[in-house]
């Protein structure tokens, strides 16, 4: 299941992982915050990851700029990708 759809936008699950990524977290976490199963935000965190959008450090996750830029409305909605 693709959290980032065809024409570049995000999903609303994607949105919501995003969400809950304003500050460093581990996928547990996330999972318990977004009542999401854990297998979804790995999907998920994985093609967010090769889109820019979330970043891993200290074995959290968090929210890059453009990431946090998506779900704050900063820019248009769309996310260029080659998945």
């Amino acid at each position: 299941m693709a959290c980032i759809n065809p024409d570049g936008t995000l999903t609303v699950s994607a949105k919501a992982i995003l969400s809950a990524l304003s500050s460093p977290a581990a996928l547990e976490k996330v999972a318990k915050s977004t009542d999401l199963p854990l297998f979804r935000i790995r999907s998920s965190i994985r093609e967010m990851l090769e889109a820019g959008l979330v970043e891993k450090e200290e074995g959290k996750y968090a929210a890059t700029k453009l990431g946090r830029e998506k779900i704050e409305g900063g820019k248009d909605d769309q996310v260029k990708t080659d998945l």
